[in-house]
Parts: structure tokens; C-alpha cells; sequence
């Protein structure tokens, strides 16, 4: 599968990554696979629970981004992979693991994603999601307390201890990298309809 598609969709933390990937799925359904960087963290059934709260996850060193790439690799070829599984209520990988097939497009979706070159590579078109720090903090802060049990005090605490401040150092510079800015988030209907229409065209040749 040589003819396979590869986007990239990185940002900071709540900037509408996953609004966008979304609506790329609602469009073209079975022919789009999602991959989420964030399943890549590395294991560490090593540590008790009390160590793996205090890792620094905001960090490239936190994911095993060697094997996203060779799992995307195999995924090019036109082979099925068995992707991790990560848990946010234990801060560990799971034991279970996501079974995905090869399709004409991949979306390949997280804030650091644009860090290792060897990743980037492998991207035929890279978004970069834009939106204000304010507005990033606060959707974090209903993401990590709905879906993920965490309380209030503990994500504003991870949110200025590494969360920021690896946005600063890691995750903003990567915009550099990318083909497309998209400001205002997920809510650029412009910039949406252009990935679309893109992705469309290419499904269609």
C-alpha cells in the first residue's frame, strides 16, 4: 500500500486536535485510521502508581515514538498492526492492545508528534493546530477531570510543573515543521473544509 496518505495533526494540549480528526472521520469514514501518539507512552510496570504520577508526560522522551514508526511503516506496506493501549486512570500502558488494518489514509494525531525527524518523514501533509493558552488550559481542565478521574487540583498542578512549560520548549517550536497553521482550533471551518476537500481529492484519483 506505497499510495497510502499520512497526515499529521499536532498542537498544544485542548487546541482542537481532536475536533479535526474527528470531522476527517465523520467524512470518509472506513477509508481513515486514527493514531494516537498518546498510546505510544512508554510502559513502566516497573514503577508503583505513586512513581508513574510523577513522570514528566509533556516530554518527547515519554513516548516510544521508535515503535509508532515502524508500526507506521507496516502500515504503508499494507500490514496490520497491534497498537498499545494506553490507560490514564493507572498512568501505565494496558495490556490490551487496539488491533488496526491498513487504509488509504492514516491520521497520525498528537502535541509532539513533529519532534523526531524520523516521524516527520513519514508524513505526507502535517497540521498544526492553533489556539490561545486559555482556551487550551480550560479544555484540558473538562477533558482530564470528566474522562480521566483526575482532580482539579491535579491537573493545574501537572498543567504549570511540565505541561507549559514543555509547550514552550518542545511543542510550539514544532510549528515550524508544519504545511498548514490552523488558527482558532477546531472551529476553522475554512481550514477544515481545505483538509477535507484535499483528503477528497486524493481518495478519489
Amino acid at each position: 500500500m506505497s499510495d497510502t496518505l499520512i497526515i499529521g495533526i499536532a498542537g498544544g494540549t485542548g487546541s482542537g486536535k481532536t475536533t479535526i480528526t474527528r470531522r476527517l472521520v465523520e467524512a470518509f469514514g472506513d477509508e481513515v485510521t486514527v493514531i494516537y501518539h498518546d498510546n505510544y507512552y512508554k510502559a513502566h510496570f516497573d514503577l508503583t502508581y505513586e512513581e508513574r504520577t510523577k513522570l514528566n508526560y509533556d516530554h518527547p522522551d515519554a513516548f516510544d515514538t521508535a515503535m509508532l514508526v515502524s508500526d507506521l511503516q507496516k502500515l504503508k506496506n499494507g500490514e496490520a498492526i497491534d497498537c498499545p493501549v494506553y490507560d490514564y486512570t493507572i498512568h501505565n500502558r494496558s495490556e490490551e492492545t487496539l488491533h488496526i488494518e491498513p487504509s488509504r489514509v492514516i491520521i497520525v494525531e498528537g502535541i509532539l508528534i513533529y519532534c523526531q525527524k524520523e516521524l516527520r518523514d513519514l508524513m505526507d501533509i502535517k497540521l498544526f493546530v492553533d489556539a490561545d493558552a486559555d482556551v487550551r488550559i480550560l479544555r484540558r481542565i473538562l477533558r482530564d477531570v470528566k474522562e480521566r478521574a483526575r482532580s482539579l487540583d491535579s491537573v493545574i498542578s501537572q498543567y504549570l510543573t511540565t505541561v507549559k512549560p514543555m509547550h514552550e520548549a518542545f511543542v510550539e517550536p514544532t510549528k515550524r515543521y508544519a504545511d498548514i497553521i490552523i488558527p482558532q482550533g477546531g472551529k476553522n471551518q475554512v481550514a477544515n473544509d481545505m483538509v477535507i476537500e484535499r483528503v477528497r481529492a486524493y481518495l478519489s484519483r
